[in-house]
């Protein structure tokens, strides 16, 4: 088991995360990643494509996810639906595009850059039943059983307190409600070298 994070360790890497996204927020994802991101990593993670032929070229080379978290089920029309962590907003204006103008979306992302761009191209695209604000997965900002379905691609393994995260999680979902998860774990134990380093959270 690892050491708990004290507080300084814990503000440094939540200090250090919103940096590099607002970096990322700034320029082209391409350059912050080892996997494909924008058009190429959509269609290596099999997106809905066709969904998606009138978003801006900027929201589509702003896309950094690490899955597909639509290829877990499907969203239905009138759905209510929140997407944690959602950058620059490519799944959130999905999502808002699946549930129609009958449901609803927000998105949440702890980096006021990615929250700002991700508004920036919900205006180009005229979707009313969008909403984004600033926020972390460990507080969410909304009441008790308000969404049928909660998306987050890439943002979990970024979390500090994962059990706290999932608890809110499960308190905004409906009874019923389903959690569609894209992410990355480690599937082996790191190198003693590398084991317990602060870095490892924001590489």
């Amino acid at each position: 088991m690892e050491p708990r994070l004290t507080k300084k360790e814990e503000a440094l890497i939540r200090e250090t995360i919103r940096n590099k996204y607002s970096q990322v927020a700034a320029a082209s994802p391409g350059s912050y990643f080892r996997y494909p991101t924008g058009a190429e990593g959509l269609r290596r993670q099999r997106y809905p494509l066709d969904l998606m032929r009138d978003f801006p070229k900027s929201l589509i080379e702003s896309f950094c996810g690490v899955g597909n978290p639509f290829s877990l089920g499907p969203i239905h029309p009138g759905e209510a639906v929140l997407d944690i962590g959602c950058g620059a907003g490519l799944d959130t204006l999905l999502a808002a595009k699946m549930v129609g103008p009958e449901g609803r979306v927000a998105g949440l992302d702890a980096t006021p850059g990615m929250i700002e761009k991700a508004r920036a191209h919900a205006a180009l695209l005229a979707l009313p039943n969008v909403t984004f604000q600033v926020g972390e997965a460990e507080s969410l900002p909304f009441p008790d059983n308000d969404f049928d379905v909660i998306i987050s691609n890439g943002v979990f393994n970024l979390t500090l307190d994962k059990e706290k995260a999932l608890k809110e999680s499960h308190r905004v979902l409906k009874p019923g409600g389903r959690f569609m998860l894209a992410d990355m774990v480690l599937v082996a134990a790191l190198p003693p070298e590398k084991a317990g380093k602060i870095e490892n959270w924001y590489q």
